[in-house]
């Protein structure tokens, strides 16, 4: 029914930690980003990504454990599912091993932590304790794996049983275990101590300390844990405000307390304590210990303090004092990992991760680490093609350029995301229009990279010389060449020769002195097209007649055979892997020839298409793939590019793959990579790149919207790029060797929490919330921004009143009386504190956009409210408030309310299709409604027909087609419900049927629909993009019915044999879970990163994967390849 598939993976960093996990000398640092765990290698230069890792669950839980027998350690991570795995690193497989394999710590009963979850290593390193559970640590011992008698021996150990000990503390603040003097404690001893701190009933700030005592069981397991208090001389006064506690190691000991206006050090055995007061209030967030004595703070503002205990005192041991120092601005983090030598990596999901050096005099950010975290809303701005165009050709999610509105407060963003192959501008020449055709040479034999660059235009040729350093001069004459004419072909040859193919002949020339040594005079005909490898050059003359010379005799002609009307040339090419064969396509049928070379004569011919109108119009032999035969592509003149494998002895194609790619002709350039492969650049309306990957041919987006031509130039300045034209210039950029997402920036510096994009325009309607800090106090303020489409740049921005905050920003037609229709933008707002003496609790503000690009307030209306969402429909206005949906008339510039619809609580999201009107309830899941107009003097109305009768808190909602909808609620599910109006009773028409569920395992922000034709045999239609608070976004689709069986039974196949870490089950990962009930599996969702893992397995698993399915695995691997294509 549905599938669901990433285009930008999560970003948000919520934990990260630093061990030694690939060797035993070296250290790595170990990211996680909502399901996946991300291994880099820190250097002086910032981090390397080595590895990247999905798990089956989002992480919670990070904790380094090392074996004594080990030299490297092994990664402990627990999951929102409540369960937990360790792992360690397979050197040899370069892949995590699951060590021990996922518990199941989940309850029914118990309720989850309300604050973050937690794990800790006690000092000692014999146990590991967790707050994942209120009122519950759940304690993990270590104990020897030969006889299991002590707790924590030098031996190997293996992880015990988890066991849960209840304490008195509910809501916990804080905890951790204290050090302590080491001694060897008896087996009756008490066990580590750790202070705690906790909000009591009367919530008030308090803290306390209590003792580990365990019991061991029959085989000398500990089997019970207990969490004694500890009898102290006097309570601990602690600040209300209070928030983390840090424990200190020797010589001082004790722990430290941060607050919001002082950090406090305390020694729980003498009960002294020195205070350090700050010059202002704060809110900590984060830190990472340096070493014994200094520690690194964040807070909330994204400033990085430094914190010192200044030991003194009679044995030199005591803390006498405490030093703070501000270092500088940071993103605001949600974890600190200090690197050695000054470095710290910033993990943050609420603006981009760094890595910073700590120096004197401040900070230096060494490295940027994108993130998209959290996506409070985005706007599609393109598929492929501007608004309003059509779009017909198979899908990709490289066709859509995606702005979101990223990070939280001082880190907020806008961000161009878009997925594929991306083109970094080096250089441009300036302006030149109408390039033709681009060739690269070398000046001189010798030469090691290319020093020449030559466009040809319609008639006329011209030349570029580079040096070493990257200048350009543009040549009068150079080598002979005739510039007064289009070149068709020009390259190096053996010899220190160069060849130039105009229209009119072909000339041989000596690059020493520029001589012409031979020349070829197309007199009847003009040349048309030209391709050679090196030894033999064919001329197609006006397509009817083709003329093979030898390029290393002088340009003497080997053979020439004339074509009947019928058969006339449309392209051809000679290519360097086969010296023998020439390949031609034909003008009046779809087929292709593969002729030999000195002769002309068909070795064998092959129809590549039934569609006769589809005439190839591009063809190219080169290697894609390592230990492959070569591949023949064929670019039609539908858009359609079909591949073949070609057999280089008997020449046999096979595999035949067809992939559309747009709607015109798509021509072929071979752009060679570093492994001595190739990859395939394809200029049509939607530029792609062609190239080899695991084994497979992957067809991606380039991020260039307009390319005429391309061609390699490896210069020295340049090594490795390439030229490229537009219809308007010509430029010098580098290539990236495979997909990628791309993400451009525009820092505000405030949260961008609503975006509405107005194509006509060409702008977007920015809500932004704006924080900052005056004489202590927090001071919040909106504004909605007009900026530009192209450059991002701000063009007008409108501020709210004080203690006004932006809830709804849309564009839209709306009917200003008389039936015209005119665009506006769209404002809801809310009050942060209701005024008792006034009802007024939010406005509606409508906005037009002036000649000169500036907003003018054109009407606006007071509301009972906040106004959390607007929509439009017929020209008029909807408005979600408290409790209730309205719909306006803004007729003649004001406002009139016409029709409204009492909601179950709080409506959150809206979505509309014809005269419905989908209602996503904050608590009671999702209704439909109809609007109906009045008629004959009677008033509008909105009449319920529809609702899901369960509860969810929903995000999200959008409309997918006739009667059925998309949600998201705020535990991570998505559920597809459908109305089924041919039920029998009027209950059975007005209920809303789950059609489709899966557990997603991240709360969607911003639901959009997408509205693409699809190509006949796609078994996916694109229905929407969804955002997430983790950064990531989807690509959701609805599945053709006919393709649905299939695609539910390779998921399944699939499931069996990709192993995860932690060896959870894909069914219990998937599961739709919230509060009110738990499924067994996804139900009807296919998950499209999972079924991708097809391609990555070896084709004796990929035979075992298509057992029982009745179908071929080749067809298997074309539809999981299309729709690897999709996103």
């Amino acid at each position: 029914m549905a599938f669901i598939a990433p285009i930008h993976h999560p970003s948000g960093v919520r934990h990260a930690l630093k061990l030694t996990l690939l060797g035993p000398e070296e250290e790595s640092l170990v990211v996680a980003k909502s399901n996946r765990l991300e291994i880099y290698q820190p250097t002086a230069e910032g981090l390397i990504l080595k590895h990247s890792k999905t798990i089956y669950g989002a992480v919670t839980i990070l904790e380094r454990l090392r074996p004594t027998s080990s030299q490297t350690d092994q990664l402990f991570v627990g999951t929102d599912r409540y369960t937990y795995f360790t792992l360690s690193w397979d050197s040899e497989k370069k892949q995590f091993r699951t060590e021990k394999s996922y518990v199941d710590m989940s309850s029914r009963i118990e309720r989850g932590s309300q604050s973050v979850e937690r794990c800790m290593l006690d000092p000692a390193k014999r146990f590991l304790t967790l707050e994942i559970f209120e009122g519950i640590l759940t304690v993990i011992p270590l104990f020897s794996s030969k006889g299991k008698s002590k707790v924590g021996s030098a031996s190997d150990w293996v992880l015990g049983e988890p066991i849960p000990s209840r304490i008195e503390e509910r809501v916990i603040r804080s905890w951790t275990y204290l050090y302590q003097p080491e001694g060897k404690p008896s087996r009756k001893a008490s066990g580590p101590r750790l202070a705690i701190l906790f909000e009591d009933s009367s919530q008030r700030c308090r803290l306390s300390l209590k003792r580990m005592a365990f019991d061991y069981g029959a085989f000398g397991e500990p089997d019970i844990a207990n969490f004694i208090p500890e009898q102290i001389e006097r309570e601990f006064d602690v600040e209300i405000s209070s928030s983390h506690l840090i424990a200190v190691e020797a010589p001082s000991y004790g722990f430290l307390v941060l607050a919001e206006t002082s950090i406090t050090y305390w020694n729980e055995v003498t009960m002294k304590k020195e205070i350090e007061s700050l010059e202002e209030a704060t809110i900590w967030v984060a830190w990472t210990q340096v070493d014994s004595r200094r520690w690194l703070l964040a807070d909330d503002y994204g400033r990085l303090y430094f914190l010192m205990v200044v030991l003194g005192g009679s044995t030199g041991g005591e803390v006498v004092g405490l030093r703070l120092d501000g270092l500088g601005d940071i993103t605001r983090p949600s974890t600190l990992v200090y690197l050695d030598g000054g470095h710290v990596f910033v993990g943050s999901s609420y603006g981009d991760s760094l890595v910073v050096k700590v120096q004197e005099g401040g900070l230096e950010v060494v490295q940027k680490l994108a993130v998209l975290a959290p996506i409070t809303d985005f706007a599609i701005m393109d598929m492929g093609s501007r608004a309003g165009d059509s779009q017909v050709n198979e899908y990709s999610s490289g066709q859509a350029r995606i702005v979101t509105g990223s990070g939280a407060f001082q880190d907020g963003s806008l961000r161009s995301v878009r997925s594929g192959v991306g083109l970094e501008d080096l250089g441009s020449l300036g302006g030149l229009p109408n390039v033709t055709n681009l060739f690269s040479l070398r000046s001189r034999p010798q030469l090691q990279h290319h020093d020449v660059l030559v466009a040809s235009f319609i008639d006329e040729t011209r030349v570029f010389a580079f040096d070493a350093e990257g200048n350009v001069e543009e040549v009068e004459s150079f080598q002979g060449f005739n510039l007064g004419a289009g070149t068709l072909l020009t390259q190096n040859l053996d010899q220190n020769r160069l060849l130039q193919c105009t229209p009119s002949g072909v000339r041989l020339i000596d690059a020493e002195n520029g001589m012409v040594i031979a020349e070829f005079l197309a007199h009847e005909r003009p040349i048309v097209a030209a391709s050679g490898n090196g030894r033999h050059l064919a001329l197609s003359l006006d397509g009817v007649e083709v003329v093979v010379l030898d390029v290393n005799s002088e340009l003497k002609v080997i053979t020439r055979r004339s074509f009947e009307s019928g058969q006339q040339i449309s392209c051809l090419d000679v290519p360097d892997l086969l010296s023998g064969v020439c390949i031609v396509g034909s003008w009046q049928t779809a087929d292709v020839a593969l002729l030999k070379i000195d002769t002309l004569e068909a070795i064998q011919t092959i129809t590549v298409s039934d569609d006769e109108a589809a005439v190839s119009r591009s063809v190219l032999l080169t290697q894609l793939l390592q230990d492959h035969s070569p591949t023949l592509l064929i670019a039609m003149a539908d858009g359609n590019v079909i591949t073949f494998d070609m057999d280089p002895s008997t020449l046999a194609l096979t595999n035949r793959k067809s992939t559309i790619l747009g709607t015109q002709q798509a021509n072929l350039r071979a752009l060679p990579k570093e492994d001595g492969l190739f990859q395939v650049f394809a200029t049509c309306e939607h530029p792609s790149v062609i190239y080899g990957s695991d084994g497979r041919i992957v067809y991606s987006a380039v991020t260039a919207d307009k390319t005429s031509c391309i061609c390699s130039f490896d210069t020295e300045a340049y090594p490795g790029a390439i030229a490229i034209a537009t219809p308007d210039d010509l430029n010098i950029a580098m290539v990236d060797a495979e997909r990628t997402t791309h993400v451009q920036t525009l820092h505000i510096g405030q949260v961008v929490r609503r975006i509405a994009y107005s194509p006509r325009l060409k702008a977007f309607g920015l809500g932004t919330i704006k924080r900052t800090l005056r004489n202590g106090v927090e001071v919040v303020q909106s504004s909605f921004k007009l900026a530009d489409e192209v450059v991002f740049k701000e063009l007008d921005t409108y501020v709210l009143k004080e203690e006004e905050i932006i809830e709804s920003v849309m564009r839209a037609d709306l009917d200003e009386g008389g039936g015209r229709l005119v665009e506006r933008f769209v404002v809801g707002t809310a009050y942060i504190e209701d005024d008792e003496q006034d009802s007024v609790r939010g406005r509606i503000l409508v906005f037009e956009v002036t000649q000169d690009r500036l907003l003018n307030v054109v009407s606006e209306i007071a509301v009972k409210g906040a106004c959390r969402v607007l929509a439009s429909i017929h020209g008029r206005i909807i408005a979600a408030l408290v409790k209730t949906v309205v719909v306006y008339s803004f007729e003649y510039g004001s406002f009139s309310k016409i029709a409204s619809y009492r909601t179950s609580t709080t409506p959150i999201d809206l979505a509309v299709s014809g005269d419905l009107i989908a209602i996503a309830d904050i608590m009671k899941s999702l209704s439909i409604v109809r609007y109906c107009p009045g008629h004959a003097g009677e008033a509008d109305k909105i009449k319920e027909i529809g609702r899901h009768f369960q509860t969810a808190w929903a995000t999200a909602t959008a409309v997918l087609g006739e009667n059925t909808y998309l949600e998201s609620d705020a535990e991570g599910n998505l559920t597809v419900l459908h109305r089924n109006i041919n039920g029998v009773t009027a209950d059975d028409k007005r209920r809303l049927e789950v059609i489709g569920e899966i557990r997603l395992g991240e709360m969607v922000n911003r639901i959009r629909p997408v509205n693409i034709p699809a190509a006949p045999n796609a078994a996916v239609v694109p229905k929407a993009f969804m955002a997430t608070a983790e950064g990531s976004l989807y690509l959701f689709g609805l599945i053709r019915t006919e393709k649905l069986d299939l695609l539910m039974r390779l998921q399944s196949n699939i499931a069996k044999f990709v192993q995860t870490p932690g060896d959870v089950p894909f069914n219990k990962y998937r599961a739709f879970k919230n509060e009110v009930r738990e499924a067994e599996e996804p139900f009807r969702f296919v998950d499209g990163e999972l079924v991708e893992n097809f391609l990555e397995c070896n084709s004796a698993v990929q035979d075992d994967m298509c057992e029982g399915l009745g179908v071929e695995v080749e067809e298997i691997r074309a539809l999981v390849e299309s729709l690897r294509r999709m996103h």
